[in-house]
């Protein structure tokens, strides 16, 4: 029995010997054959760009028809994967830094055209009543079909001062024209006021350097300036296309106590980065209200997948964008850069951000609101010998006006109204536990 089980153990040990040597030989002749594949296609690579060089119409430079090879390999990819070259990569190094050229607008591509993920606020894009959604049909009459994203920037680029004429397509309309003046694009990324004497509105244009500075200014400026009065706050990221990672970050660690706030993560597991809060509420547990919409992408869903995560914040509005993914920029010397997808955003609860966005608590959609008033009834104080109530402070003009000012703005833009309702209704809420 024992020379049967070794006979069987000596002969299992030579089949599995055998099998292992045969993947491996398997596994070697795939990388021979792989890489003759790619030998190959890179012949064939050479042989295209020479018949191209050679025969085209026009003539046309190596460094341009590499260029574009390198471009539409990268495009190909992803949409927001592509090449820059030296000109759009100082570009870029100067968009990130808060001041730039053009008409204050992010786009991307779809379909073969540029979409309008949103215009900036105050800029020239969003003076001329553009909308995030919109697509871009023609730049200066001439159709975008056929350009990479790259050349539609450029095109829409140029000296400070110059006119563009763009043609938009847009939701359930005719195609329209409009002239848009060129402007230099400072941008101002945080602006900030008080709604009502109770509520700090901080609005958040795109997620620059120093970002997270004037947030935390502005949630101190406020506090100081009600004493003690805040209901609470307003994140406005409404229509902001994102912007550096290291400021969602910082932006929301701001809020938040502890927790993860964001992970990336890539095609290596090892490569997974986690992002994590530091103690500090600076608004000191004070509730808090973040609108967004369909023109909310990437750091803005940051931002509002964390707070929404460790139910720090309730998120009001539209389904955001859904730009879920990491762009490296890589320096390629005096060749500009390629900016390369590299990972996946994830919220604290692992919710991949990728196309599904960020669903609000409290859906509201944009409405016109319109005031009914009733012709026929009468309220007390309207009676000529109405008792006057004895503890009626005396009326401030000033402060009529500002609030008849402030009413005017919020029945121009319901969502922003839903916010501070809810945020101060939050406020009370909170209030009435403390005192019990």
């Amino acid at each position: 029995m024992s020379k049967k089980i070794t006979t069987i153990s000596a002969m299992f040990l030579f089949f599995c010997t055998v099998v292992v040597n045969a993947n491996a030989a398997k596994k070697e002749t795939q990388t021979i054959t792989s890489e003759e594949d790619t030998y190959e296609l890179l012949n064939l690579f050479g042989e295209v760009l020479e018949r191209a060089k050679t025969s085209y119409v026009d003539e046309v430079s190596d460094e341009q028809l590499i260029q574009s090879a390198i471009n539409g390999m990268l495009i190909a990819l992803d949409p927001h994967s592509s090449y820059m070259d030296n000109k759009d990569f100082k570009y870029m190094n100067e968009q990130t830094s808060g001041k730039f050229g053009g008409l204050g607008i992010e786009v991307t591509m779809e379909s073969g055209v540029v979409k309008i993920v949103s215009p900036l606020d105050d800029t020239p894009a969003y003076k001329a009543g553009l909308k995030p959604g919109d697509y871009i049909i023609n730049i200066d009459g001439e159709s975008v079909v056929g350009m990479t994203l790259n050349d539609a920037v450029d095109k829409m680029r140029g000296k400070i001062g110059s006119k563009v004429k763009l043609t938009i397509r847009r939701l359930n309309q005719k195609p329209f024209e409009v002239t848009i003046k060129r402007e230099e694009i400072k941008i101002q990324t945080v602006k900030s006021s008080i709604k009502g004497e109770d509520v700090a509105y901080i609005r958040i244009t795109s997620f620059s350097e120093d970002t997270d500075k004037m947030v935390e200014k502005a949630v101190s400026d406020a506090k100081k300036k009600q004493k003690g009065n805040l209901k609470g706050i307003v994140i406005d990221v409404r229509n902001n296309p994102g912007g550096l990672l290291d400021q969602a970050v910082s932006v929301s660690d701001l809020f938040l106590n502890q927790g993860e706030i964001v992970s990336t993560r890539s095609r290596n597991e090892e490569d997974t980065v986690k992002y994590n809060a530091k103690k500090g509420d600076i608004a000191e547990g004070l509730p808090i209200v973040v609108l967004v919409n369909d023109g909310s992408a990437s750091a803005s869903e940051i931002v509002a997948g964390a707070l929404q995560d460790h139910k720090r914040a309730i998120i009001l509005g539209e389904k955001t964008f859904g730009k879920g993914s990491v762009q490296t920029v890589i320096p390629l010397g005096k060749h500009g850069a390629m900016r390369l997808t590299t990972a996946r955003y994830y919220t604290p609860s692992g919710r991949s951000i990728q196309v599904k966005g960020i669903e609000p608590d409290v859906e509201v959609k944009p409405a016109k609101i319109e005031e009914i008033e009733s012709p026929f009834e009468l309220s007390e104080g309207e009676y000529n010998n109405a008792l006057k109530n004895e503890n009626e402070e005396k009326t401030d003009a000033k402060k009529q006006a500002k609030a008849k000012a402030e009413k005017e703005e919020l029945l121009k833009d319901y969502q922003l109204s839903r916010a501070i309702d809810l945020v101060r209704a939050m406020g009370i809420y909170e209030q009435g536990k403390s005192e019990k």
